[in-house]
Formats: structure tokens, sequence, C-alpha cells
């Protein structure tokens, strides 16, 4: 047996609610077991910020004002262009593991999801072998690492990314085995190096709950508008079957860890698609705070006719040329939105307010275009700004879903109100989040558009479009955690903790205080907090 001190499992993505319902009726018996001998928690994520930056606010304990990452794509202060932040380091923040290592623990983290490489780690860390999000691609530390894993291992049977094209039943049942065959790796990868050392923190995350919750929801939820009897009878529930096989792994990976501390943990939870955010740069330029540019109007509607085209053509090729090709378009195709190269919003600067900023999809983001901030800023700070705000706000969350009658937009948030530090000029000024009300996802996954979405308001009249991202998934901004182990004092159940409770709580565990963290250790945990 390894003598490991902390022991850290992630499923990432993976719902609470299902987490809960499968443990309590025997689907998942691994994580029942786990809740019965320790505790289990809600976790709560960070108002607007529950998607991209989820993972580095566990890690570093910190807000996205302080570790600077809020999506894939950010805007760069100081000009009206987007940029990558992996480019520039992605986060500035102290993860939990580098406190840890430079105290002297021996540490072991593996796929921890939008983690930048830390090449004088004390112990092993390896990059993105199977991830969701494929920022840096797959490396290890010690560099030698990535060679062994390749040979024992193989790379990960879905590959860089579980984003895909539309899928028939066939594609949908031999990805989901690509997901449970890279369940299988990780777990026994997992184990491989709890035998090689003492390791004091150990940390492996199951992303394929992750890329089955996005894909495949339609296949689990009869009530999504893309539900297909037949091909849910052919494929049987992917994310049930993906579930188990990591409720599987983490059995076994608890058995050869022995006498630890254990952790499994969902940081933010899964349902299907909601909101339209796609709508929102044609509702800011029907208030009138938001001027398109009109070239680069057209040249998008270009655009966007030689993408529907390319789609089409795709589609119709017979299965084993599209199967020889894939690489190619994978290389050269259509990118998700967090992949697109980034590019400057098709907006006129010198007549707008306020223009659309990338935020996850299911949360909008507005940057202010602020006189003196921004190169053609014509909103004064101050009174100004605020009443500007005030308007915005009560305009936004007058607009009406025609599908339910109620508010389109549940709340927008003031980000400069809720969160402070040296990095809050990343970060969009206002972020709007969405009703779930309903699904919005792709009503027919494989042929044609994406649902349609009807919005109006009296100042934007109708405004209207379709969701043609192929998910059929999207996060909830709760999540949850079991614990069990000397570690761990208190009763079966503790309230609700933040996730920025989490990293603060290991490393104390181990003796250790995470000194930037803006959370706490967690009541019940460790004595005395």
């Amino acid at each position: 047996m390894a003598s490991t001190r902390l022991l850290i499992l992630g499923m990432d993505a993976a719902e609470p609610e299902l987490l809960r319902a499968w443990s309590a009726d025997g689907t998942l018996p691994n994580l029942a077991a786990l809740g019965r001998r320790g505790l289990s928690a809600g976790i709560r994520g960070l108002p607007g910020f529950h998607i991209g930056s989820t993972w580095p606010s566990l890690y570093t304990g910190t807000t996205p004002a302080r570790h600077g990452f809020h999506y894939q794509i950010q805007h760069r202060p100081g000009t009206y262009r987007y940029h990558r932040p992996q480019e520039h380091g992605l986060i500035h923040g102290t993860p939990f593991w580098r406190a840890l290592s430079d105290a002297d623990r021996r540490v072991a983290m593996l796929d921890v999801p939008l983690s930048p490489l830390d090449r004088s780690l004390n112990g092993v860390q390896i990059q993105e072998w199977g991830g969701h999000d494929a920022l840096y691609g797959f490396h290890a530390h010690p560099a030698s690492l990535a060679e062994r894993i390749r040979t024992r291992f193989g790379d990960h049977p879905v590959g860089a990314s579980c984003d895909g094209e539309r899928r028939t039943a066939k594609d949908h049942a031999g990805f989901v085995d690509g997901l449970v065959r890279g369940v299988e790796a990780k777990a026994e990868m997992t184990r491989e190096f709890l035998r090689e050392g003492a390791w004091d923190a150990f940390m492996q995350v199951f992303s394929e709950t992750h890329c089955v919750g996005h894909q495949c929801w339609h296949l689990h939820d009869p009530s999504h508008p893309a539900y297909d009897a037949d091909m849910a009878a052919a494929v049987g529930d992917p994310v049930k079957r993906v579930y188990q096989a990591v409720d599987s792994a983490i059995g076994r990976i608890l058995e050869e860890a022995g006498d630890c501390t254990a952790f499994v943990l969902s940081a933010h939870g899964m349902g299907y698609w909601y909101g339209a955010d796609f709508l929102l740069p044609e509702i800011l330029s029907r208030l009138g705070v938001s001027q398109p540019a009109v070239a680069d109007e057209k040249r998008a509607g270009n655009r966007s006719t030689l993408r529907a085209g390319a789609a089409w053509g795709w589609h119709r090729l017979p299965a084993p040329m599209r199967a020889h090709l894939r690489g190619i378009r994978d290389r050269y195709g259509p990118k998700p939105p967090a992949m697109r190269t980034p590019s400057m919003p098709p907006v006129d600067m010198a007549q707008s307010r306020c223009f659309h900023q990338p935020n996850g999809l299911a949360t909008g983001g507005i940057r202010l275009n602020l006189a003196g901030r921004e190169p053609q800023g014509t909103l004064e700070p101050g009174p100004e700004a605020d009443a500007f705000v005030g308007a915005l706000t009560q305009d936004l969350l007058d607009i009406v879903d025609e599908r339910t009658g109620q508010p389109f937009i549940q709340r927008v948030l003031r980000v400069a109100d809720h969160y402070q530090g040296p990095c809050l000029p990343d970060l969009p000024d206002l972020v709007v989040e969405y009703s779930d009300a309903v699904a919005t996802g792709s009503t027919q996954v494989g042929h044609g558009e994406g649902a349609r979405v009807r919005v109006h308001s009296p100042r934007t009249g109708v405004v209207e479009g379709s969701n043609g991202y192929g998910r059929t998934g999207e996060h909830r901004s709760l999540g949850l955690m079991f614990a069990a182990g000397p570690g761990v004092f208190g009763g079966e159940h503790a309230a609700t903790v933040s996730i920025l409770d989490l990293a603060p709580t290991w490393t104390r565990l181990l003796g250790v205080d995470l000194e930037t963290a803006e959370g706490s250790p967690i009541d019940g945990i460790v004595p005395g907090s």
C-alpha cells in the first residue's frame, strides 16, 4: 500500500443531483461508501464565473480578479482585441500544489484542468493527457514521463478535445466507448503512480464526466429538445455509463491508496444547454449602446455563409471519406468558440458605450467603453457610467423569453461590486446570467440548425437566432464533494462550502498555510478552522 496522506479525485463537471441520486440507489456504490464513512457537502461556485474560471479558482483559492483567468478568450486591457491567456502565463496566482512543494511536500498532479506545467515541482505533473480543455497539449514533468506514458498507455482514446462533429448513434456509441477506455487508463495510471512513491498530496481529475455531459446530455434527459428515443435505445444512457466507470475507477484507486484522507469532488455541475449568448451582441445593438461596424458585419455574414456551406458538404460525404479526412478538417476546419483565433469585436467603438465580451457561453460578458481606460472610450467613469449601468441592467432584465413568458436574463452583475483584485481589468464589467428555465440546445443533433430562440422587450423588439453549437449540455454553478479519512472531523453532512475553501483546506491538512487564498479551511474537516 502507498503511504499517500491526501488523495483528491475529480469528477469534472459531474452533476451533483445525479451523484446524490445514483449514490442513494446503488448505481455509484463507491461514492456511496465514501459518503457513509465521511461527509458530503455542496460546493458553491462564483457568481458570474462558474464556467471558465472554476478550476483556477479551485486550485488557487482565489477569484478571477486575483488569478486573472475567466475564459479561454479574454479581452486585452488597453486594446480592443482578444487574446489567449495561456500565451501569457494563464494565471497570476499560487496553486495549492506549488505551496506544498515549496514546503517540501511531495506532490503528484495528474490532468488537473487549466493548469500550467510547473517544471520545478517537487514531484510529478501530467498536463492534458486526457483533458476537456486542451490549451497546451500533452506534457509532463519530468519531461521523460511523457514518453513513458505514451509507451504504456498511448494517447487518450478520445483525443485532445471531446468537442466534435454532430454524431450519429454509431458515432455516439464509439465516443462513449472511448471515454470509458480513457477512464480505465487513468485509473490504472493513477494506481501505478500511487505504488511508486510516498506522495503527500496526489490528485487525478477525470474529465470524461465533463465531456459526456457536454456532448451527450440529450441522450440522458428525455425532456431535452434533441432527445431521440430510438438513438437513446441504441446507445443507452452515456452519462450514467461514464459516471459508473469513474465510480468503479474510484473504488480501485481508493483500495490502492490505503489509509489516506480522500476527497472526491465535482467542482461545478451540468444540465441541458440553456441561454443564448449568441443573441447578446444584437441585443446591445438594438438597445443602441453598441454599434456594429458595417464592414465587419458584412464580412461576418460572408464567413457565416461559407461555414454553413462547408458544414453542409461535410455531412454529405460518405462516412469512410469523412474518417479519412477528419485529421485535415480538425486542423484547418471550424473550431469550437474557445479555440477560434481571437479577433477584434465587430463594433464601431467610437460610437459605442459598451461591447460584448466572451465569458463562457452560458453567461455573457459586457465591457464598458470607458473614457481614459479604452482607446476610444465614450463613457465617462463615475456618475455617468453608474447611471448607464443601471439603465442597461433594467433594459436587459426587461427582455422576455417567448417560450416561457418569463425573463430571459435572471441576473446582471456588476463585477466590481462583487470582486476586487489586481486582475479586475481583465474581467468583464458586467456579467449576464441567463435563465435556465428551458433548454436551448440543438433540436436535431446531426441535422439542421439548433433550437430557435426568440426574445423580446419594448426596447429591443423581437430578437431571434439559433444555437448551432454541437453541445447539448451546459454547466450549472453548484458542485459536490465527498470526504473521508483521518483528517476529516465532523458528521455525515456539512454545509455548502465555497469553491475558494478547498485549496486552503488541502494545504492545512498537510500543515501548510496557503497564504494567498481568499477562502478558509473548511469547518468540520480541519480542526479549529
